[in-house]
């Protein structure tokens, strides 16, 4: 008798591809130039041998291939417990396999309740207002820290609004990440550099108006949510009829003040 589909993919299944002694995994996935490998082992607890390990003429022959007298090893713990029969008994195989299948039916089941990783926005955290910004040090504020990135802008009519905007917005988030890494003198420097990049901007017609929202990052494994940081910034044009009053989201405008 050989092992049936069935048992085959009971056995995989409730050991969970991995080792019933060391707990490692028992499939190594694709490289680039090879196909995946398998490196664990079917084995048996009764052998069908007479002379394999732990060999019971009276075992009944049909059971010999039956998910109950198989176990799932690593290629290392399959010649241990083999090479070790007197230690590691039928009995205490059984009870190996047994507490394996639980451990791997309760690990499952604890991260089935895992919920998914989001950021939920607090509706206190939202900011009202969205105030002009007319400092290069007012743009770092904003953007100092943050997690995440609500960057807007009017629509574009040429290559170098573009190329102006475009440079802006990614300045400000790349010195945004590392702003409290920054020396002194080097944030000096460089709030001044954005605050000449406002006035460029202003010159070409535009305004930048700005605010942070702290939202909350749930789920995954962490207990507890996180605050979740998000820097708000907008590029309008001066005669966007919105700048009095933007309603972003029932609750958020844009001030010019």
């Amino acid at each position: 008798m050989s092992l049936t589909d069935k048992t085959r993919k009971l056995l995989w299944g409730k050991s969970g591809n991995r080792c019933m002694i060391c707990k490692n995994e028992l499939s190594v996935d694709a490289t680039l130039k090879d196909a995946d490998s398998i490196i664990g082992d079917e084995c048996h607890i009764i052998s069908a041998r007479k002379n394999g390990p732990r060999y019971d003429s009276s075992y009944e022959n049909e059971k010999i291939d039956s998910f109950e007298n198989l176990m799932l090893l690593c290629r290392v713990h399959h010649k241990m417990v083999d090479d070790q029969a007197a230690t590691y008994t039928v009995e205490i195989l059984q009870q190996m396999k047994t507490n394996h299948e639980a451990w791997v039916s309760q690990r499952l089941a604890k991260e089935q309740k895992i919920q998914p990783v989001r950021c939920r926005r607090v509706k206190e955290n939202i900011p009202p207002v969205l105030f002009r910004l007319n400092t290069g040090k007012e743009i770092l504020d904003v953007v100092r820290n943050a997690m995440a990135y609500s960057f807007e802008h009017d629509e574009l009519s040429s290559t170098d609004e573009v190329d102006l905007i475009a440079s802006f917005l990614q300045n400000a988030q790349d010195w945004g990440e590392i702003r409290d890494d920054l020396e002194i003198g080097m944030r000096v420097q460089k709030e001044y550099e954005l605050t000449q990049a406002l006035q460029e901007l202003e010159q070409a017609g535009f305004f930048v108006f700005g605010g942070r929202e702290v939202q909350s990052l749930e789920g995954g494994f962490q207990s507890h949510p996180t605050a979740w940081p998000v820097a708000i910034l907008r590029v309008l044009r001066k005669e966007n009829k919105e700048i009095n009053y933007v309603n972003l989201d029932e609750s958020t405008n844009i001030n010019s003040q």
